[in-house]
């Protein structure tokens, strides 16, 4: 088996749950009794920068919640599934129009129902809060919680791995 950080040369898309990865997994309730979910800034200006660095980003959640859709698609991300109950039938959607492969694909997440598309993906990874089942398909754990900066971990170890972290000239691109 190969180090990890030496498959994330190899990655070439992220794709990763909501509630629990994106999200954290306690949330207030509102007035309708759905939960508020929350959003990490360094998340999402990571997966700006792998963007705007080349990588196809996907986001596969069982949820509904227009605004979370909404603070997605602002960010650039084009693959939104949601109400998502067969999250390999969704990635196979995304591999299917973005050209990958499986094996090209890091995936994160924290739930039993991450389970099968987890055994799917080349690198499959999950925040340190993740239950006993998903931490043990995992081939990193991150040192962060989910909604807590760990999509930043992995996204930020695999551009540095390909030597696509960030630079200050992307600051000035019409990116960001």
């Amino acid at each position: 088996m190969a180090f990890f950080k030496d498959e994330l040369r190899n990655v070439k898309g992220f794709v990763f749950d909501v509630d629990g990865v994106l999200s954290v997994d306690t949330s207030a309730l509102n007035k309708d009794g759905d939960p508020v979910r929350t959003a990490n800034v360094k998340d999402g200006f990571a997966i700006r920068i792998a963007m705007k660095a080349g990588f196809q980003v996907a986001i596969i959640t069982g949820g509904y919640i227009d605004r979370v859709r909404l603070r997605y698609t602002k960010l650039g991300v084009e693959h939104y599934y949601d109400k998502a109950r067969n999250k390999v039938e969704c990635l196979n959607d995304f591999l299917a129009k973005t050209k990958l492969n499986a094996n090209d694909i890091l995936f994160m997440g924290d739930d039993l129902v991450d389970f099968n598309v987890m055994n799917t993906v080349g690198v499959p990874t999950c925040p340190k809060d993740a239950v006993p089942e998903i931490k043990e398909l995992s081939k990193y754990i991150s040192e962060k919680n989910g909604g807590e900066g760990c999509v930043r971990d992995v996204i930020e170890q695999t551009l540095k791995a390909q030597q696509k972290w960030f630079s200050p000239e992307m600051l000035n691109s019409r990116a960001f």
